[in-house]
């Protein structure tokens, strides 16, 4: 947070910016025109070059017949054309609807039909997705790749598409953002341009030191909130964003290095422990870098701030429902909060942790569901009033599903999503816990627990766990590691090792693991 002096002292500033997406880019082009606003390890863009590719996707979807409100597609990996188009969309007074890149061409073609979209955005789909399959999904919908932008562009009226682009108001939907659908079709969560830029200017303000200029890297994909956030946040405090097509360590680290890292958002865990596991990172000259998110484990963490003492360790807790993460840890956190929670709400947003039974309040260190409320949220699920109504209660509370403990300092403490919680034997049983226990082996690169049923207990614990590698360790001993720590009913029955986990975006697919784990049950 921007720091002002009050009569002598100093104070953190307590004001919040909200512009849309265009003026976001638009104001860091006018103030720092020639600073680099992306870079990846092959190229860059300027701030000026930045609204320059911005404004000529604006004018070719005016040409296009894109109107204020219409939605449009973007299936592209990360990269300067995905900027470039999501701003450019922004611009247009459309709404911006990415697309999973891994998704297969049903999946694609629900996505574009429920979502109404009326233009699909895509560049070289022959690098990851065939242009017959591309067209195909679209069902005849009207596909564009981005080299003919700049012949669209160059048709259009300048003054009329600016004229458009000042009519977009910071409540407006700027973006339709689809959830990643483990256990049935994904909804879209309709974002307005605040949720987003004010959101994520904020998250950096916050949780990371104050700084004129900000290098930030995320390796994460931008058809998820969670790297998406940083980028907006990025571009809204004109800082300068690394990224790349997909996640590869060597080339993340050179990347940080060669543009003096300030602070990396790995988030995911699979990230977050390649890059403390690279001799060049932890070892390397990084002495510009004050701020590293990842959210779990606490194995993960506690080794982050062994290997980089003085960097801001942070976690954090969010969902797509509230544009990215709603609590952070602070800057002045001790390193024990920092790893055992999630850190507090960031500033604007209201968490409560009720009972989910009878939605009242509890007392702080009682576990229950986490509601949160907001200038964050969404506006809700896009053409499904019955699942907003659900999510999002009459006095403006999301429901948020998932299990928290609101220690007494007022640190949110994740203990797993409410359906998640195993029945055993009648008692509740977090894989949350079961999870971090597992990661406190030291031969343990990363563990998932997951439910099946059982005749006698109703269910029971199974871990799916990864070692780190060239490392062995037997399920006889690992179990035996948990019953010194665990309660007899949360240690896991039975241990599967795992080498490549199945993902839904950019999180561990519980279901297929689970599906797994009861099909190994049943033979």
């Amino acid at each position: 947070m921007a720091k002002i002096e009050v009569e002598g002292s100093t104070a953190e500033a307590d004001w919040s910016e909200a512009l849309t997406f265009g003026d976001l880019l638009r104001r860091s082009a006018a103030r720092h025109g020639q600073r680099k606003a992306v870079a990846f390890p092959t190229e860059s863009r300027t701030y000026s070059e930045l609204l320059e590719g911005a404004t000529t996707v604006a004018r070719a979807l005016h040409v296009l017949g894109v109107r204020k409100g219409d939605h449009v597609g973007l299936l592209m990996p990360n990269g300067v054309e995905f900027v470039e188009a999501f701003f450019g969309i922004a611009m247009a007074g459309a709404v911006v609807v990415p697309l999973n890149i891994h998704y297969r061409p049903s999946e694609i073609a629900y996505v574009l039909e429920h979502a109404d979209v009326a233009v699909l955005l895509t560049c070289d789909p022959a690098g990851f997705w065939p242009s017959n399959e591309v067209e195909k999904a679209a069902g005849g919908g009207l596909v564009v790749g981005v080299e003919r932008l700049a012949e669209l562009a160059a048709q259009a009226d300048a003054e009329e598409v600016a004229e458009r682009s000042g009519r977009v108001r910071l409540r407006d939907v700027g973006l339709l953002l689809y959830t990643s659908g483990t256990t049935a079709r994904p909804k879209g969560c309709m974002l307005s341009h605040e949720t987003l830029g004010r959101g994520g200017m904020a998250r950096i303000r916050e949780s990371v030191p104050v700084r004129d200029h900000h290098v930030l890297w995320s390796g994460g994909p931008w058809f998820h909130v969670a790297s998406l956030q940083v980028l907006i946040g990025s571009i809204g405090l004109a800082g300068t964003f690394l990224s790349d097509s997909r996640f590869d360590a060597d080339r993340a680290v050179e990347l940080m290095r060669r543009e003096g890292v300030t602070s990396a958002w790995p988030w995911l865990p699979q990230f977050a422990g390649e890059l403390l596991e690279h001799p060049a990172f932890v070892g390397g000259d990084f002495r510009g870098l004050d701020g590293f998110m990842v959210g779990w484990p606490r194995t993960l963490m506690e080794r982050a701030l062994e290997l980089m003492p003085g960097v801001v360790v942070s976690g954090a807790c969010g969902m797509s429902e509230t544009a990215g993460s709603y609590t952070m840890s602070r800057p002045g956190d001790t390193d024990e909060q920092r790893v055992s929670s999630s850190g507090k709400p960031l500033r604007g947003i209201e968490v409560r942790v009720v009972d989910p039974a009878t939605g009242a309040e509890l007392p702080p260190e009682t576990p229950g569901e986490a509601l949160i409320r907001g200038y964050s949220l969404m506006d809700g699920y896009y053409k499904d009033p019955e699942a907003t109504a659900a999510a999002i209660d009459a006095d403006g509370w999301m429901h948020s599903q998932d299990r928290y403990v609101k220690t007494a300092a007022g640190d949110l403490v994740f203990q797993g999503r409410l359906k998640d919680i195993l029945k055993v034997g009648g008692e509740n049983v977090s894989p949350v816990e079961v999870e971090a226990t597992l990661n406190e082996h030291p031969t343990v690169k990363h563990a998932e627990v997951v439910g099946v049923p059982d005749a006698r207990l109703d269910e029971v614990p199974v871990a799916f766990v990864e070692l780190n590698p060239g490392q062995e360790l037997s399920a006889e001993e690992l179990i035996a590691f948990c019953r010194e720590r665990l309660a007899g009913l949360k240690v896991p029955r039975r241990i599967e090792a795992i080498e490549e986990w199945p993902m839904s975006a950019s999180k561990v697919d519980k279901r297929q693991l689970r599906e797994r784990a009861i099909a190994a049950t049943a033979a």
